[in-house]
């Protein structure tokens, strides 16, 4: 541990929930599609993915890919989808608790036992998942801190975004271990002095033991 860390930084979807490309089949299964229909994969085989390869090339934003999957998605079962929380709630059902990664919920524990800050720092918490969301996930109550920029406005990598979560919780840059699949804002943390973890969606485990590693776990 290079400086003594206090707090673990969370980015949301992906590093806390299993990506929608992992769960294909499970959607397919609650849409009534069949199995296969679904072949974007994002980061699991950028080839596939022309949008994907877009959007981390910063010719569009996340916001924008989602969208267009939503939309799209939608046009598959004959229905006009314009907000992310249709397209999420549709393509995962009632239970948000089957999506959680388990390596996540270990994580949190672990840094909330042995007395670090806990916090999310989300560009599209509620935009995505619809402001009821959180109430069906009881564990983040544990959490000292949710910034959510679906009302700050302000989006990472601003500066002001990783700054928002030091002043609430009174502690250093120097002293939070973020951790984000999209290295754009691993790098916008780095930037704002953070100790950071690039999130490899394909081995979650992994990372999360080098977060835990930061914070001396």
């Amino acid at each position: 541990m290079d400086r003594q860390a206090m707090a673990l930084v969370l980015d949301f979807g992906g590093v806390i929930t299993k990506t929608v490309f992992e769960t294909h089949r499970d959607s397919e299964r609650a849409l009534g599609l069949d199995e296969g229909m679904l072949t974007w994969m994002g980061p699991f085989d950028p080839a596939s993915d022309q949008l994907w390869r877009d959007m981390q090339a910063d010719r569009i934003t996340e916001r924008d890919y989602w969208y267009e999957r939503a939309r799209e998605t939608g046009r598959l079962v004959g229905e006009d989808w314009q907000t992310l929380p249709q397209f999420l709630q549709r393509i995962r059902g009632d239970d948000p608790t089957a999506i959680i990664r388990p390596e996540a919920l270990a994580a949190i524990d672990a840094a909330r036992t042995a007395g670090r800050k806990i916090a999310i720092l989300s560009n599209e918490l509620d935009l995505f998942y619809g402001a009821g969301f959180r109430e069906k996930l009881p564990f983040l109550a544990e959490f000292d801190l949710v910034v959510d920029a679906t009302y700050t406005k302000i989006l990472k990598p601003d500066a002001k975004a990783y700054a928002l979560v030091t002043e609430k919780l009174g502690i250093g840059a120097e002293a939070c271990v973020f951790v984000d699949d999209q290295l754009r804002n691993v790098m916008g943390a780095e930037a704002a002095g953070m100790q950071t973890v690039h999130f490899d969606v394909t081995a979650p485990a992994r990372s999360y033991d080098q977060a835990l590693r930061k914070l001396g776990l």
